[in-house]
């Protein structure tokens, strides 16, 4: 019996590598591609998959948000998350939001092919490298019980200018670094203190006296 499985992907190459590899797989089918979330919830409604790769960042709906909706109506489909982020946010957040698996672009084909079987036989799957991050995360969490988070001087000022409700584009002209790097940032105070999101990140910063 084969797995039938749905790549949501808005890069054409990627898509293309990832149906190849495949298709070496006796045991594997891909019977849909998605190039974005509207498309992929309308293809959702004919062709249901065993298994649904979904990447993170796409035009439209977010991975996490199309997530939580393909969990609540076709909670048969096993998803996993297939990215390039590689930051314990997102990871906790995608699997808050009900997928079965976190794995990167990155990945070589043996841990791609394991993870789909894994989550299809009801298991879930997170690359061991990523394990380490969360791990990691943990301890720096049971921390704060103590003290205060550490952060970098780049992330206090990042934190300062996020009270002033600067987008990242406008702390990044403020800082000379790029707007990647201010996200980054963000991202790791999120982790670092917490926090869900950016009104939270600035009320746990008071709370913990860093602003």
């Amino acid at each position: 019996m084969q797995i039938h499985i749905s790549i949501a992907d808005d890069h054409p190459l990627v898509v293309k590598g990832l149906q190849y590899l495949l298709a070496n797989s006796a045991d594997m089918v891909v019977t849909g591609t998605y190039p974005d979330g509207a498309q992929l919830l309308a293809g959702l409604e004919t062709n249901i998959p065993d298994v649904l790769l979904l990447d993170i960042h796409m035009p439209g709906q977010t991975g996490d948000e199309l997530a939580e909706i393909i969990t609540r109506q076709y909670p048969d489909t096993k998803i996993i998350a297939l990215t390039n982020e590689d930051n314990v946010y997102y990871i906790k957040t995608m699997f808050s939001k009900g997928v079965h698996g976190y794995i990167l672009k990155t990945t070589g084909e043996e841990i791609l092919l394991d993870a789909i079987r894994t989550v299809h036989e009801g298991g879930e799957y997170l690359e061991a490298s990523l394990k380490d991050k969360l791990t990691f995360d943990t301890l720096q969490a049971r921390k704060l019980v103590y003290g205060k988070p550490v952060l970098t001087r780049r992330e206090k000022e990042v934190l300062q200018h996020l009270t002033k409700n600067l987008t990242s584009q406008q702390i990044a002209d403020i800082l000379c670094i790029s707007k990647k790097t201010v996200e980054s940032h963000r991202m790791n105070l999120l982790v670092k203190l917490d926090v869900k999101n950016a009104a939270a990140l600035i009320t746990k910063g008071i709370q913990l006296g860093l602003i």
